[in-house]
């Protein structure tokens, strides 16, 4: 008997996640509980269990007295002396009492203390397991649905998706799996009660954790997320690493690990974008994929006012405001959209453009003063340095030009001289020469 008792205690401990020891206490209370209904007292009953072998005996304490007035709790001097001839008038003698002898009121109470301790701790097992994921994502299986609530199965317990956290449109069919979001688990005395979410801010989230290695890993954070179920979510996700692009590392090769989370949302649109410390940096980033001329944000008021151009207004409002309103919810800034036309008409924009042009200006009175500044001393530098270069050149040039010319002036002057002293000296022989002759 007590091996077929072990292997129960041991089949209990693996299936319901019950503690041996915890069994084992239930036993001896229940033990206690049947000497109680059988006895009508349980106060000089004591249980000794081995966690080992299960061998277990109960133990009545009974004071030894002359004449005995409570069979209960005390035994006579005779009867005690048959037991140990030691003992003596006020000793305290354990009487085993065998569990075979109790009636089967006291069997039966003995049982129902055993299987209400196993229940309760079944109970406070799964309370623990599931509240432990509250918060988190967990896959669950359709049941049924109970009015227009769904029953989910999440393995050892069922879970309620209420009709407030369905996403509009969604329909399930038995059997099939789905991912949902825990909001809260209570402990019940039909055990733990889960309430599941398919509308919740969060699922994305935890979606992209399991998803996205460096979300799980820290390297890139989601800062912000603001969430309309089944039609359209944007996030704003920082990297600590420099060389992680966040929006990259969330969009996946190819989309592959946003996609995922599409497909789970049954085709709803996720927008990722850059977070940024600058509010208007943030704001224009929010409002993607609409372009953005200008953004003044006021970080106290927590308002921005933004200029679009004029063929960008829907798409930066968005259909029935949809993009414009995730924009503010994620930001946390109440966001003005005006396209270029009605801020110039408004005045807003021309505030804006007068900013630049005292920009502008402040550049021209810099540029000005820098040129008085050093203008006049480096164009005299420059043109005393030139004017030498200039006079250097010019007086290498006129020197070679002046060689030149000469040496061209003296062949010129030597031929010319040469040509006019041949025509005399030939007259001159010629006419020497008749002379001669005659």
């Amino acid at each position: 008997m007590n091996n077929e008792l072990l292997e129960a205690l041991n089949i209990l401990e693996k299936e319901k996640d019950i503690s041996k020891d915890t069994l084992l206490e239930a036993i001896e209370n229940s033990l206690i509980t049947a000497c109680k209904n059988h006895f009508g007292k349980s106060d000089n009953i004591r249980v000794d269990m081995n966690s080992e072998t299960c061998e277990f005996h109960v133990y009545a304490a009974k004071t030894v007295v002359e004449e005995v007035e409570d069979e209960v709790m005390e035994i006579s001097l005779g009867n005690a002396r048959m037991i140990d001839s030691k003992y003596n008038v006020g000793d305290i003698v354990n009487i085993e009492v065998k569990s075979k002898e109790f009636g089967r009121i006291a069997t039966q109470n003995a049982k129902n203390v055993i299987l209400q301790k196993i229940r309760e701790e079944e109970r406070k097992v799964l309370f623990d397991q599931y509240y432990g994921k509250e918060k988190d994502v967990v896959t669950g299986i359709v049941q049924r649905y109970v009015g227009k609530n769904i029953s989910i199965n999440l393995g050892k317990v069922d879970a309620v998706l209420s009709e407030n956290e369905q996403v509009k449109g969604e329909v399930f069919q038995p059997t099939e799996r789905i991912k949902l979001y825990i909001l809260e688990v209570k402990s019940t005395s039909k055990g733990p009660k889960i309430l599941v979410s398919r509308t919740h801010p969060e699922l994305v989230k935890r979606l992209f954790e399991s998803e996205v290695t460096e979300v799980k890993e820290g390297i890139v954070e989601i800062k912000s997320i603001s969430r309309e179920p089944g039609s359209r979510t944007k996030i704003a996700v920082w990297s600590n690493d420099p060389d992680v692009d966040p929006v990259g590392a969330c969009v996946g090769m190819n989309g592959a690990r946003v996609n995922a989370i599409v497909n789970e949302l049954r085709g709803e649109k996720i927008d990722i974008i850059n977070w940024s410390d600058n509010a208007a940096m943030l704001i224009e980033n929010a409002l993607s994929p609409a372009k953005v001329i200008s953004v003044i944000a006021d970080a106290e008021e927590k308002t921005a006012k933004v200029v679009v151009p004029d063929y960008q207004l829907s798409l930066a409002i968005g259909k029935e405001g949809q993009n414009a309103r995730l924009a503010a919810r994620l930001t946390g800034f109440k966001i003005d959209i005006k396209s270029e036309t009605q801020a110039r008409e408004a005045g807003d924009f021309m505030d804006y453009e007068n900013d630049y042009e005292e920009y502008d200006e402040y550049e021209e009175g810099y540029a000005d003063e820098y040129e008085e500044a050093s203008g006049d001393g480096y164009a005299e530098d420059f043109e005393t340095i030139e004017g030498e270069t200039a006079a250097e050149n010019f007086e290498e040039s006129e020197e070679e030009y002046a060689a030149e010319n000469f040496e061209v002036s003296e062949e010129e002057t030597a031929a010319e001289n040469l040509e006019e002293a041949k025509p005399e000296s030939a007259a001159d022989d010629f006419s020497e020469q008749e002379e001669f002759d005659e």
